[in-house]
C-alpha cells in the first residue's frame, strides 16, 4: 500500500468518526429550533427543528459514505476503455495502479465531504450556543477549508495525465 493510499484511507475513517461524533454532540447541545440561515447583518432568518437537521445530516452522510463508496467499486470494475481518462490503452495495461488512483480519488471526495459536514455541525452548534458570544462571520474559515479540500479533490485526477511509472523505476 502506498503512503498516499494509506493517508487517504486514514483521513476517510477519521472524517467518519468526526461526522458521527459531531452529530451526536451537536444533537445534544442544539436548542429545539436551530438557526440555519443568516442575513447579511448576521441575524438568524430561518430556523429548523434539531430533529430535521439530524435526519438531513444522516441522509447526506449515508449517501456520501455508501453510494459514493459503492460507485468507487463499480468504477474499479469497469472497462478502462469506457472511463473518461486520457491514455486509456496505457492505463488499461496497468489496471491495479488505475484502480488505486480511482479509489483514492473517490475516498478523498468522501473524506472531504465528511470533513466539511463535521466542521459545519460544530460551527452551527457554536453559533446557536448561549455559552459563546460569536456571530456567523467568525466562521468564514469554513469556506476556505471547503475551497482547499475542493482543490485537493480536483488535483488528484491530474496524475492520470501522465503514464504509470514502471515498477523497476520505483
Amino acid at each position: 500500500m502506498k503512503v498516499t493510499t494509506f493517508a487517504i484511507k486514514v483521513w476517510r475513517w477519521l472524517s467518519v468518526v468526526l461526522v458521527i461524533g459531531a452529530l451526536i454532540w451537536t444533537y445534544s447541545v442544539f436548542p429545539q429550533m436551530v438557526a440555519v440561515d443568516f442575513s447579511d447583518s448576521g441575524l438568524a432568518e430561518i430556523y429548523l427543528a434539531k430533529e430535521h437537521i439530524f435526519y438531513i445530516v444522516m441522509a447526506l452522510f449515508l449517501v456520501n459514505n455508501v453510494l459514493i463508496a459503492r460507485f468507487a467499486k463499480l468504477v474499479s470494475n469497469a472497462d478502462p476503455m469506457h472511463l473518461p481518462i486520457p491514455k486509456k490503452r496505457i492505463w488499461a495495461q496497468h489496471r491495479e495502479e488505475l484502480n488505486e488512483h480511482l479509489v483514492n480519488w473517490f475516498n478523498c471526495l468522501v473524506a472531504a465531504i465528511n470533513t466539511v459536514i463535521g466542521f459545519s455541525l460544530f460551527s452551527l452548534a457554536t453559533i446557536n450556543s448561549t455559552n459563546y458570544k460569536v456571530d456567523v462571520f467568525d466562521f468564514s474559515w469554513l469556506y476556505y477549508i471547503g475551497v482547499a479540500l475542493l482543490v485537493i479533490v480536483l488535483l488528484l485526477p491530474l496524475r492520470l495525465l501522465s503514464t504509470p511509472v514502471p515498477e523497476d523505476r520505483l
